[in-house]
């Protein structure tokens, strides 16, 4: 396995990161446990969770697997570098209820502590905020974090699915108050989608913030759908059905599986490393439901991109180009 830095931190994590949001509703706790094994055997050391993994009435359920994986031992929380979330209800669903949801100082005092308990943990490493609170200025939510920070009970903040423009102001309001501030932006990023290189990754870039892309493979739109549901291996279905359904969404997924098959590789994998060669990336999630799916994401570290594929992805998916000349002179 090979790390890098998170951002500007000391911090050392694995170029992939573990996703868990299968663990649970897609993949049962024997299942995870093994997944998580495997990946720490690999030396993936960057785990992602959120409190709200489990979804509906199993809200909760994904941290709670991962708290019973830490308590069988062999050192496993030491090796980890824990990351979760904060900003949904972790109310029952169909109670609505004040101060149970988003980013007020109450609500993050209160999703800590039922994250460290359900995490079996005494700290969470990268403690993140899963989208923007519209109503809770940022001087407030440092408040509330410099006194975890305070408390042992979190190391670092990170941000997920913020514009560059939040990025800039959570970090100036922090920097005020002598603060750290977000050493991470999770964000939707793949070669389908790489809106996120015209502002959220140059403001993470500037402000020291690690990339964490999240759906590396768009739903598995990059993955190899169309030569599978020709070989009736899979059929297409969910995200990956609509989007083909526009016609020049398959042409461009058809120009991409061809060009792998002409240089005899693995879309998914591909897809990854591609990843892995942009400015600002720390690593992708990837969130196996089986130890297969897990075998493929570790190839994909190994795997060196010759520049003529770089380039031909390039004019397959074409970026936003950089701001502000994408749009203006």
């Amino acid at each position: 396995m090979k790390y890098t830095q998170l951002g500007r931190t000391g911090l050392k994590v694995s170029r992939l990161v573990l996703g868990t949001m299968n663990f649970g509703p897609q993949t049962d706790e024997a299942g995870s446990h093994a997944i998580m094994d495997s990946a720490l055997d690999a030396g993936i050391n960057f785990f992602d969770t959120a409190n709200v993994y489990g979804w509906g009435e199993n809200k909760g359920r994904t941290e709670e697997i991962i708290g019973s994986w830490f308590a069988r031992g062999r050192d496993r929380r030491d090796k980890v570098v824990l990351a979760t979330k904060v900003y949904g209800s972790m109310a029952a669903d169909g109670e609505v209820w004040p101060n149970h949801d988003k980013l007020s100082a109450v609500n993050i005092r209160r999703a800590v502590e039922g994250s460290l308990k359900r995490l079996n943990t005494d700290y969470i490493d990268v403690y993140q905020f899963h989208h923007i609170d519209r109503r809770t200025p940022f001087e407030e939510i440092w408040q509330a974090v410099d006194v975890l920070i305070q408390q042992g009970k979190i190391l670092y903040a990170g941000s997920s699915n913020f514009p560059g423009y939040k990025i800039a102001q959570a970090n100036e309001t922090a920097a005020r108050r002598g603060s750290l501030g977000l050493v991470s932006e999770q964000c939707l990023y793949n070669l389908a989608e790489r809106r996120a290189e015209m502002e959220v990754i140059p403001a993470a870039q500037e402000y020291g913030l690690g990339v964490i892309p999240w759906s590396p493979l768009h739903g598995g739109l990059l993955g190899g759908v169309i030569k599978k549901e020709s070989e009736g291996a899979r059929r297409t279905q969910g995200r990956s059905a609509d989007a083909l359904a526009d016609t020049s969404v398959r042409e461009q997924i058809q120009a991409y599986e061809n060009l792998l098959d002409k240089h005899g590789l693995l879309p998914g994998e591909v897809a990854l490393a591609w990843l892995l060669t942009r400015p600002g990336v720390t690593g992708p999630i990837v969130g196996p439901r089986t130890a297969e799916q897990l075998d493929s994401a570790l190839r994909a570290v190994e795997l060196e991109l010759p520049q003529e594929v770089l380039t031909e992805l390039d004019a397959i998916f074409p970026g936003p180009g950089p701001s502000p000349e994408a749009f203006a002179w």
